[in-house]
């Protein structure tokens, strides 16, 4: 997703206005993003679009490749990362890729915009003793206080770890989302896309016993059919379960400090160390590209160099 940073007003061309404006519309009605990220789009290609007019450019049909590169080479002086700038790039592919759908262009000057290379950092995770340390305290937990805050708590961190959905996902989920019946859960993901993912029984214990009794100790009609829901009846916000998530990942010594996502991380992870094929953690997590997923191969590979380092006599 592009990067949503900030950008100075600015007064546009009339032109560059109205291709904005309409872009705007495409991203949200046509594709059905997030207003996140379609703010985090528009921001980028508004930031172009002002650099194009300080070029004395007016119009996207007088766009060509030295301009874009000129925008980057703005972008690099100025302190951006390179992970920023080949988000930036990419979201200026796809803007021009729309301006020629749409008819505004004959061609894309981006096309052969290439962006930064990049060096993937390896995302930290959970050891799988960590993991189970984690959720059985935030049982025990919520036997002691037998409130429904911490039945909700340990529901959510059974769901994340089981099913290495998004903690967006989590908060969009229903009641009927979850099938008890077929053992998965119906998630709604990035551009709306639907998927099944598998969840295990003690996940579903656990929203079960969510939903029996701590559910309807804070439902309100605000409630609706939210699964998860606040103090105040609300559907729960994302970052609640954030803090959920950090709150009791300090309970367990040595474990690094991750949000829902470091629960994403390790359960892939911890699949594909049992044995499991690239192509279903991909179906599971809802990745658009293979070569997402094949991040956690890489995962698991720097795990089994460092036991051979440490258990072979000669490593």
């Amino acid at each position: 997703m592009p990067d949503s940073g900030s950008v100075s007003e600015e007064r546009l061309p009339t032109a560059f206005e109205d291709v904005l404006a309409a872009y705007e519309r495409h991203l949200t009605v046509q594709r059905d993003l997030s207003a996140h990220t379609v703010r985090a789009y528009r921001t980028d290609v508004m930031g172009l679009l002002i650099h194009l007019n300080r070029l004395g450019i007016d119009d996207l049909g007088d766009v060509d490749l030295r301009a874009l590169r000129s925008w980057l080479a703005k972008q690099q002086t100025l302190g951006q990362a390179r992970t920023t700038l080949q988000r930036r790039a990419a979201a200026i592919r796809v803007f021009f890729a729309w301006a020629v759908e749409s008819g505004r262009i004959p061609s894309s000057p981006a096309a052969a915009l290439k962006s930064p290379k990049t060096v993937r950092a390896l995302p930290p995770t959970l050891e799988q003793a960590d993991t189970a340390q984690m959720l059985d305290q935030a049982v025990a937990a919520a036997q002691e206080s037998g409130g429904p805050v911490a039945a909700r708590d340990v529901a959510i961190l059974e769901l994340l770890y089981a099913t290495g959905i998004r903690v967006s996902e989590l908060c969009g989920l229903d009641l009927g989302d979850v099938d008890r019946d077929r053992r998965v859960v119906r998630v709604f993901g990035k551009g709306r896309k639907e998927r099944s993912v598998p969840v295990g029984n003690p996940a579903v214990r656990a929203v079960d016993a969510w939903v029996a009794s701590g559910r309807a100790q804070l439902a309100t009609r605000e409630s609706g059919q939210a699964l998860f829901v606040g103090e105040r009846g609300r559907r729960l916000d994302p970052r609640v379960v954030r803090r959920i998530v950090h709150r009791a990942l300090r309970l367990v010594d040595g474990a690094p400090d991750l949000g829902p996502h470091g629960l994403r991380h390790a359960m892939a992870t911890h699949l594909l160390d049992g044995g499991a094929d690239l192509r279903s953690v991909q179906e599971m997590l809802g990745h658009a590209s293979l070569a997402t997923t094949q991040i956690y191969t890489h995962v698991t590979n720097e795990r089994l160099r460092n036991a051979f380092e440490q258990a072979h006599p000669r490593a």
